[in-house]
């Protein structure tokens, strides 16, 4: 059962063909795979900090426990 018409997800054009649903066409494709691999996607708020996120290195009751010789 095909589907109703769908705009493209990148131009907002009709959508074409199934071999590139939910694009229009192949460069529009590839137009959006190049926004997620620059890094042109993002939600806006604070920038994320990795380090502040390791909290189970940086815990003061984890101390490491040497083996006796």
């Amino acid at each position: 059962m095909p589907h109703a018409p769908q705009p493209c997800a990148y131009c907002r054009k009709n959508a074409s063909t199934e071999a590139v649903f939910p694009f229009c066409s192949e460069r529009c494709k590839m137009a959006d795979l190049g926004q997620w691999l620059t890094g042109g996607y993002r939600l806006s708020g604070a920038p994320h900090d990795p380090l502040e996120s390791q909290d189970d290195e940086s815990d003061p009751d984890s101390t490491s426990q040497e083996r006796p010789s």
